[in-house]
């Protein structure tokens, strides 16, 4: 998935300068985000200290409509 992929799944509603979870400093975007079924992850990676952690959006609805598999 690109990141133009992951914009265009996810909407387009990036967060943004998310404090770093180690050393609490901005990170302006994620690395990635990946959409599933009522959730959304992100991955972050702090240039101030080099930490990576992951952050999940849960929702009550789906993030992504995935259409029905064939029978």
């Amino acid at each position: 998935m690109t990141k133009t992929t992951m914009v265009n799944t996810h909407g387009g509603d990036i967060p943004r300068q998310n404090p770093c979870a180690q050393c609490g400093a901005p990170i302006a975007q994620p690395d990635w985000i990946e959409p599933g079924e009522g959730r959304v992850s992100y991955l972050w990676t702090c240039h101030a200290c080099n930490y990576r952690f992951e952050a999940i959006a849960i929702f009550d609805e789906p993030a992504v409509v995935y259409p029905p598999l064939a029978a």
